[in-house]
């Protein structure tokens, strides 16, 4: 076998390896939602946060070891700020999983990707391209159908919550997005999701008292949101954009609410009506739509640059995934 074309074997097997990383990864943001939903029966949602996050950040600093910093000054500004910023989104997000269910949770939280383009366009005075524009009329319509109830078509206490912190999530990948460029990746991950733990104990020790039932259940989602979907999904994650296209990434990304949704329904036997479903599909539709940009396929969503995923979560550049729960 020529040399030539051993090269693009393993090219092409590396791609597909690459793929099915970040389809696992995404596999276990989207089961989070219903992990950390039974979690919270047993611990209080400023400890649980604590928790999560000082072991992501622990085992994020052993992964990377953050030295000295290329530029201090925007880790320090950027990172804090998109830690405030991730921690008041999943502040809301974990509150509002109290009273909502995990399959809703996902898909309002996928908005925080149709939104960003708005808080974009409100920031660089610019507007969005056709396809964000239908995306977010087409989202936007489909979370009216899944949230909005009763002949008074009031929006429950829960989804409301988890809107707010879909909001809050995409300023924080627009923050992330702004000072990634200048940043090295561990570094900048270890100071957002360092500051998350941080910002958790402190609301800890003043707005709630803590409450803790050490069960094989909490142990579980301790280890699956703090571990995995943090810590090893990051580095994964990370590793694998190297290797595929935004394009693959984002549709691949689009999947977190149907494995939070399929999730849901294996573990806890949750069924969505008719039209909480209607309003499901076209929710992935508009998130398709804005990330894709099939009607302006060489518009940029914003010129800051766009992170990727999880979350978001500090995540290398390229498409934005949804946040995890």
């Amino acid at each position: 076998m020529a040399a030539g074309s051993g090269g693009a074997g393993t090219s092409r097997s590396i791609r597909w390896s690459a793929d099915l990383a970040l389809v696992a990864v995404t596999l276990v943001w989207g089961t989070t939602f219903v992990v950390v939903k039974q979690a919270l029966a047993d611990v209080s949602t400023f400890l649980f946060l604590a928790l999560r996050f000082t072991l992501g950040a622990a085992i994020l600093g052993l992964l990377f070891r953050p030295g000295k910093a290329r530029n201090p000054r925007t880790l320090v500004t950027g990172g804090v700020l998109a830690g405030v910023f991730l921690f008041a989104g999943f502040l809301f997000q974990t509150v509002g999983l109290r009273y909502t269910t995990p399959s809703k949770s996902a898909f309002i939280t996928g908005l925080s990707m149709v939104i960003v383009p708005v808080l974009a366009a409100v920031i660089e005075r610019k507007k969005p391209t056709a396809s964000e524009a239908l995306g977010i009329g087409i989202a936007t319509a489909g979370m009216a159908l899944m949230t909005l109830e009763g002949a008074t078509l009031s929006i429950g206490k829960g989804d409301l919550l988890t809107l707010a912190g879909a909001v809050v999530f995409a300023g924080q990948i627009i923050a992330i997005g702004h000072c990634a460029p200048r940043l090295g990746f561990g570094d900048l991950s270890f100071v957002q999701i360092g500051t998350v733990a941080l910002l958790s104990m402190a609301g800890g020790w003043f707005f709630e008292t803590p409450e803790v039932r050490w069960t094989p259940g909490l142990i579980g989602a301790l280890l699956i949101t703090g571990v995995l979907a943090t810590a090893v999904a990051f580095a994964v994650q990370a590793w694998a954009q190297r290797y595929t296209s935004p394009t693959r990434a984002a549709l691949i990304f689009a999947l977190e609410p149907v494995f939070a949704w399929l999730t849901s329904f294996l573990l806890t036997g949750e069924l969505l009506s008719r039209r909480a479903t209607a309003g499901a599909c076209l929710i992935l539709a508009g998130i398709l739509l804005v990330e894709l940009k099939p009607l302006s396929p060489r518009a940029r969503a914003f010129s800051l640059g766009k992170p990727s995923g999880r979350e978001s979560e500090a995540g290398p550049p390229g498409p934005s995934a949804a946040v995890d729960g």
